[in-house]
């Protein structure tokens, strides 16, 4: 299969980027100052985040639409309001997640962001829920552009005026040079931000005009710490088709009203939230500067297995490793001290409590991620 690239691509290469292929599409890692640079510009100034990989999954409809959906996202569509955004997962009868998403309600129906590598699944796993009654777009025609970092606001509101005024998970139309932008208040780095729906033939003339004006451009290497540093799962590694949302701490983002009603998994969920679950995610700190990656078996004080790590890194802006991971239910308790097993040694390590780094959101809202 050929691999995909996105309107910004060019750009990205005049700037020096390093590529990677990630989910079928060729997408910089890092350009010239590195990710450690890259990652505190986007925390100090500002970043912009190439996500046009990603999916902008756009369906028409009215409330007949929202009961439709609540099928198999355990949100609560029917009283969400126009432009607002939730977090949710598309989820499977067995209580697992097809995918984590952003779904907002907008005046025409709902748009989806989906992951880059889930997309066309998510599409089928949709249908086969909706079945005819909606038309559903997955828009090729549109970039995805996401600015993050405390400077965002001023950059982008010298490109489209009134911009700052968007609460947070809140999203508008907007106009630029005669073409209609969708911008929500969100981002995925634990800074304040935008995210930003436009147009392909316009996005690189948008994008220099915000590198222009102070941003940076940023890779999907600093987006990885970035994230990790804000508690926030990637999907395929922190979650995925095999395990729920309970387990993955994530309970927060299932709509209380919800749990009164049936969606796919729903009976599972239930049940874990009744009598417990065994595994759970949890943030973890080792001891010394020792980096634990992905599927670093994680002991007990007594050597006993009891669980693996799914996500780590350096963090640049807590200056130390941290990592994620899935431990024994009776493990997971902060303070408690664990032993991660890297190139055949115990490192000690601490499970602590989630994020690492205080996240900096728009004030007034509150349990957005966790």
């Amino acid at each position: 299969m050929e691999t995909k690239k996105t309107s910004l691509y060019n750009l990205h290469k005049a700037n020096g980027a390093k590529f990677v292929q990630f989910a079928g599409y060729e997408m910089p890692i890092q350009y010239k100052g590195g990710i450690i640079t890259e990652h505190n510009l986007t925390r100090s100034e500002s970043g912009i985040f190439d996500v046009s990989h990603m999916g902008q999954l756009f369906i028409k409809g009215d409330q007949e639409l929202a009961n439709d959906l609540e099928k198999i996202l355990p949100t609560d569509l029917k009283n969400i309001h126009i432009n607002q955004s939730k977090y949710s997962f598309l989820m499977k009868d067995n209580g697992g997640i097809y995918d984590d998403l952003i779904i907002t309600k907008i005046e025409e129906g709902f748009m989806i962001i989906l992951n880059a590598a889930c997309k066309d699944n998510d599409l089928k796993v949709l249908k086969s829920v909706l079945g005819d009654k909606y038309i559903l777009n997955l828009r090729e025609d549109l970039s995805l552009v996401a600015i993050q970092g405390p400077d965002s606001k001023v950059i982008l509101e010298k490109l489209v005026n009134d911009v700052s005024s968007l609460k947070f998970m809140n999203g508008k139309k907007f106009n630029y040079k005669s073409s209609n932008l969708y911008i929500t208040r969100s981002g995925y780095t634990g800074e304040d931000g935008f995210e930003i729906s436009i147009p392909n033939i316009i996005v690189e003339e948008f994008v220099k005009k915000l590198i222009e004006y102070g941003s940076n451009l940023i890779g999907l290497g600093a987006r990885d710490t970035l994230r990790l540093e804000a508690g926030l799962c990637l999907y395929g590694h922190d979650i995925n088709e095999d395990t729920s949302p309970i387990e993955a701490n994530l309970k927060w983002a299932i709509s209380k009203k919800r749990l009164n009603s049936e969606f796919s998994g729903s009976n599972k969920i239930k049940k874990q939230i009744e009598k417990g679950v065994d595994k759970l995610r949890v943030g973890i700190k080792p001891d010394n500067k020792i980096i634990a990656r992905e599927s670093t078996k994680i002991f007990d004080e007594n050597n006993n297995e009891i669980g693996k790590i799914t996500s780590g890194t350096f963090g640049p802006s807590v200056k130390g490793p941290i990592a994620m991971g899935y431990v024994n239910n009776g493990n997971a308790k902060s303070n408690t001290k664990v032993f991660l097993e890297v190139r055949g040694k115990k490192v000690p390590a601490n499970i602590c409590n989630l994020p690492f780094y205080k996240k900096n959101y728009v004030k007034g809202e509150v349990n957005v991620w966790n």
